[in-house]
């Protein structure tokens, strides 16, 4: 009100209190509050797609990658530009063919090699249907196609290249003269060319050992046949036909008959129009021979060294140029021949690709026959008895070279990793980087060693069919981990490597330039003019020019030739000459370091020994410690997925990584996961149930393995999924202990004890079941007993006095109970409807078993028995006081018993007597129905009060007359009753047994009702003759025990209280018996004896009678019902 009468000016001088400060204070504070939360937020989601998800990171899924290798924007022809033209063509077609080459060999390796040998994967044997390896083939052809162009190109190369260099060396004194070559050696073209020859016999060797490839090859032809006797059911055209099967036999001749290598060095190189000389050639056939040997020279002494690289290759290479010499020129050089193959001494077996491995011996003996004739048998021999030597001698160094090589590459990583950190000093930069050159060098050498090992091992045991130890297979796993950890160390420190190797390249390339311009400045200083040293001049200042710029192939292959004649005239002296080499052969290295490294950390062989993964994973379970080698393995598991991209025999290459994916999934789960849950499970309930006395667990006896490893992992990341242990296990755990406790609420207690136990022991992060501890109890339904009351009646029994149905036996801890209130449940459930079905259903069921029950009456040995009981009893009942003698009971059930019995030991009054307490079971349960309509109806009733007439509980008891001392008399016979049942259930035999079955009173009251008989067995006053016996044989018992206790015979004396025990609890058995069929009988309104019930019917009359009679008693055998 105040504020309103204020005038508008006084809103500017208004006195401030500072409230509004504090206000956006506060709002700044929320603010800030809100940008540190969605900071936090969005860290929390960058860690989450960051590479740390898993320690291996598959490289493929790199979304920014780091391209180390140089890319040559120039062509050929505007790098080779000096002013020499013929030098700059002879280089520039030795350059161009070089190119080539190397397209070549990489179209072969990456798709062709691949092609072939995944062929036929990805369909077992079990899942190929007939037909299937046609169609497989039918979707090959195409390729088979694609490889043959690719061969007929490689042929043409091969061609090309032997012309190019038989006319530069050409023998013919009246040719014209190129360059002079008297001290030019191109060397790098000998070495191209091995590299296209040993694509060649590569892919011979993966067709040779491709037995589905030939076996589809010729289902097919077969196909083909039956295609050409009925060509429209097929719906093809006949014309088509022919020409398809001519390709189809000139790709067997070129392609699936081993000839690729042998078709290239038999071509004609000759030139028929009088163009190019060649096998005529003595001087290239003398250039040819020095240069494989010259290249020999360096192979050998590198060979099977630790600073070995590349010799391997270029041993196959030399091997293949050697045969295509003798091919062309027809000259063996026997020496060099037996040099060549005592290689195979120092290396036994050269792998390759993937699994296929190639014997320098057999190739050598196989292609050149004439030559093997001038080496004897014994010498041949040799060599393959030391192939398996080497063998059986890897086998036993293997651990041996696993351990120390796992020291080398552990030191070397450290040694990675300290060079890499470290800030670079300018002073001493130099001397740094040929430092960190060193250890690059170091690791890929290391690198090469180790994939030697592991794949000329595997594929030698493959090959000579050879049982692997399993210690072979460990050490090699081991191996292999190594290899993936030297490529992730490389790959983790991958931005500082790039930097280092751009300055190395630069540091080398001036290393080699100052070298090359000495010799420059060497050749300029001599005065004397020849072509020979003006060639020796362009070729130096091409290599100079080439050198300054990025270190690309094309350009470290034109310096690679320059040189080959920039060399010549002893330009350099040796001591300069060596220097320049190596750093020539660093600066390969360095410039394709990643690529280098890739392939041969490259583990897609492992997928042709993937039999090796059941037995690492069991060592890896059994050693749990070092978990954490497990991301190496599966990164080496993932390296064949790119191969398997380029197969072609399936509808799609998804198909084959679909298998591939679940096969290893199998194996994984199979012995590492199910092992893991499995034994984690155990743990946590033998942990928890200690207080049980279970095996020994003291882990210095039995020894003791902490899983806790496996949960620590990184998720590992595996095709398009990340593996994560943890929650694999912690999802087992949650799904058993849920679904085990559903089944036994009462169990809920342990499991969440387990829950705790897990958290605490393994950190596993349990979810909380949230199961009710008890249930609702509904018990069983009232329509599947009904269905089932065969059943019911003989696995339940009947308490009479508590109107309940107790299990007879069961296999759980706990036995069912069927009580009124589940009854009243049921027919809640389903309506009052029920009811009738319910009774009349089970008075059909009591109807087949009394015809049961008198087929038994009238079967001829019992009938004969009872007529005889009878007549005897007639005969004596007055002596006997009109009791029927206990004795002549037990002889006749001693009698039946005779008769035979059931191979489970009970006699045929043993099965009457189940009978009778199952027609009794059946009644219980009609009774049992009636009085569950009644509970569920009163149930129901109970909200609706009967206004006009409300009691007065006081009234009522004052009527009744009740008193304190009734309601004390009713709690102490409760008391007793519980105390006896009590006594019942501490009974230690457990096999059968039960504390109630009033089934049989029950049945025993309805028969004798039914039958009308219940007056004649009053007659036989048997209840009373057995308690007379018991009794009297219970005083004779008490009578011997005080004669025997004067005479202290102990042992005596305790067979006689166990006897008097025995007496007792039989009397007492009979008695309750005698109990519960009464009760039945009040139930069937037979609780009168004869006299009385004649009585009965004089006053009221017989129709009374009938009325009178309860709802049950009027059901007749023949068609019950039930009022």
């Amino acid at each position: 009100m105040a504020l309103e009468t204020l005038s508008p000016d006084w809103e500017f001088d208004r006195f401030d209190d500072g409230s509004q400060k504090i206000h956006a204070e506060v709002q700044l504070k929320n603010y800030g509050k809100f940008l540190e939360e969605y900071t936090s937020q969005l860290k929390r989601i960058e860690d989450a797609l960051d590479d740390s998800v898993g320690d291996v990171w598959d490289f493929n899924l790199d979304p920014i990658a780091l391209k180390l290798l140089p890319y040559e924007q120039s062509s050929l022809l505007e790098l080779i530009n000096t002013e020499n033209k013929v030098l700059n063509k002879v280089i520039t077609v030795y350059a161009a063919l070089c190119c080539e080459i190397k397209k070549l060999k990489y179209e072969a390796e990456t798709k062709f090699y691949n092609g072939l040998l995944f062929y036929g994967e990805g369909a077992t044997d079990s899942s190929m249907v007939e037909g299937d390896s046609q169609i497989q083939m039918g979707r090959f052809i195409s390729f088979l196609q694609e490889l043959s162009c690719f061969v007929t190109r490689c042929y043409e190369v091969v061609m090309n290249v032997i012309h190019q260099l038989a006319v530069l060396y050409t023998s013919n004194k009246n040719a014209p003269k190129i360059i002079a070559t008297s001290g030019v050696h191109f060397q790098t073209m000998y070495e191209h060319l091995g590299e296209l020859l040993t694509v060649l016999l590569t892919l011979d060797e993966i067709v040779d050992n491709h037995a589905t490839l030939k076996d589809h090859w010729t289902m097919y032809k077969r196909l083909l046949k039956s295609v050409h006797h009925n060509p429209s059911k097929f719906g093809i055209q006949e014309d088509k036909l022919k020409p398809f099967e001519k390709l189809l036999l000139k790709l067997e001749g070129q392609l699936l008959d081993g000839m690729i290598f042998q078709a290239c060095i038999e071509q004609q190189f000759d030139s028929l129009n009088g163009g190019v000389a060649v096998s005529k050639n003595s001087t290239f056939a003398e250039e040819f021979a020095h240069s494989i040997r010259t290249i020999f020279a360096n192979v050998e002494a590198k060979l099977g060294e630790p600073s070995e690289i590349d010799q391997r290759d270029k041993y196959v290479g030399i091997c293949g140029l050697f045969v295509l010499h003798f091919q062309i020129f027809r000259t063996v050089d026997k020496k060099f021949y037996k040099s060549l193959l005592d290689i195979g001494k120092k290396v036994p077996a050269i792998t390759l690709t993937a699994n296929i491995i190639w014997f320098a011996d057999n190739f050598l003996v196989q292609k050149m026959p004439a030559a093997a004739k001038l080496l004897d048998r014994r010498s041949h021999h040799a060599i393959k008895t030391h192939r398996e030597s080497f063998l059986q001698q890897k086998t036993q160094s293997l651990t041996k070279e696993m351990q120390s090589y796992y020291v080398f590459v552990s030191s070397w990583m450290t040694k990675m990793e300290s060079i890499l950190s470290k800030e670079q000093r300018m002073d001493k930069f130099a001397e740094d980087l040929s430092n960190r050159c060193n250890v690059f060098i170091q690791g890929f050498l290391y690198a090469y060693s180790l994939s030697t090992i592991i794949k000329t091992t595997m594929n030698l045991y493959m090959s000579m069919q050879k049982p692997m130890t399993k210690t072979s297979v460990k050490a090699l796993c081991r191996l292999v981990e190594l290899l993936k950890a030297i490529e992730h160390t490389f790959y983790r420190r991958s931005m500082v490597v790039a930097d280092s190797v751009t300055h190395i390249t630069q540091h080398l390339q001036h290393q080699a330039l100052n070298s090359i311009s000495v010799a420059k400045k060497r050749v300029i200083s001599d005065k004397k003019y020849s072509e020979q040293r003006l060639d020796v001049l362009s070729a130096l200042v091409l290599a100079e020019n080439t050198l300054n710029g990025p270190s690309t192939k094309q350009r470290r292959l034109i310096v690679s030739l320059a040189l080959s004649v920039g060399t010549q005239m002893k330009t350099f002296k040796d001591e300069e000459l060596l220097p320049l080499q190596v750093v020539m052969k660093k600066l390969d290295l360095i410039s394709e370091l990643k690529e280098r490294v890739r392939t041969q950390c490259d583990c897609c062989f492992l997928y042709w020994h993937r039999a090796v993964f059941p037995i690492y994973l069991d060592d890896v379970y059994e050693n749990a410690v070092d978990a954490s080698r497990l991301q190496y393995m599966f990164s080496a598991l993932r390296d064949c997925v790119p191969a398997m991209m380029h197969s072609r025999h399936l509808e799609s290459y998804e198909v084959l990584l679909e298998c591939y994916d679940k096969e290893i999934m199998e194996v994984l789960n199979e012995h590492l996961l199910d092992k893991l849950c499995k034994e984690i499970e155990k743990d946590l309930r033998l942990s928890v149930h200690t207080h049980l006395k279970l095996d020994d667990r003291n882990p210095y006896r039995v020894g003791m393995k902490d899983l806790a490893h496996f949960f620590s992992l990184n998720p590992i990341r595996f095709f398009n999924r990340f593996i994560d242990i943890k929650v694999y296990v912690t999802h087992y755990l949650d799904k058993t202990f849920y679904n085990l406790t559903t089944v036994a609420l009462h169990d809920w207690a342990t499991y969440s004890e387990m829950r705790n136990l897990a958290t605490q022991r393994y950190g596993l992060i349990m979810t909380e079941a949230h199961l009710p501890s008890q249930t609702l109890e509904q018990g069983l339904d009232v329509l599947e007993i009904m269905r089932n009351i065969h059943v019911f009646v003989s696995r339940y029994l009947y308490n009479l006095n508590n109107q309940i149905f107790i299990e007879r036996t069961s296999n759980n801890k706990h036995l069912n109970t069927i009580n009124i209130r589940h009854i009243a449940n049921s027919i809640r459930t389903h309506g009052t409807g029920i009811m009738n079905t319910t009774v009349n259903f089970t008075y059909q069921f009591l109807r087949k078993k009394f015809y049961i029950f008198s087929q038994f009456m009238y079967d001829e040995h019992i009938k004969s028995r009872l007529i005889k009981d009878i007549r005897f009893f007639r005969e004596v009942k007055d002596q006997n006081d009109h009791k029927y003698p206990f004795e002549r009971a037990e002889k006749f059930n001693r009698g039946i018993r005779k008769l035979g019995i059931t191979p489970d030991g009970q006699s045929y009054l043993d099965q009457f007597r189940q009978l009778i307490s199952q027609i009794g079971n059946a009644m219980g349960y009609v009774r049992m129905i009636r009085s569950g309509g009644l509970h569920c109806c009163s149930s129901a009733i109970r909200f609706v009060p009967d206004l006009e007439d409300i009691v007065n509980f006081e009234e009522l008891v004052k009527e009744e007359g009740l008193s304190e001392e009734t309601q004390k008399a009713a709690t102490l016979n409760f008391v007793e009753h519980s105390i006896s049942c009590k006594e019942k259930l501490n009974k230690k035999n457990k096999g059968g047994a039960a504390f109630t079955d009033d089934g049989f009173a029950m049945g025993v009251a309805y028969i004798l009702k039914l039958l009308n008989q219940y007056q004649e067995f009053d007659s036989l006053h048997w209840f009373q003759s057995v308690r007379e016996k018991y009794v009297k044989e219970i005083r004779a018992v008490a009578k011997q025990q005080n004669v025997q206790s004067t005479s202290q015979d102990e042992k005596l004396l305790q067979t006689m209280n166990l006897t008097h025990k025995r007496l007792e609890v039989c009397l007492q058995e009979f008695e309750l018996l005698y109990f519960s069929l009464s009760s039945a009988r009040i139930f069937f309104r037979a609780d009168k004896t004869a006299a009385e019930e004649n009585q009965e019917k004089k006053e009221r009359g017989e129709e009374s009678v009938k009325t009178s009679n309860g709802d049950l008693s009027t059901a007749a055998p023949a068609d019950p019902v039930v009022k």
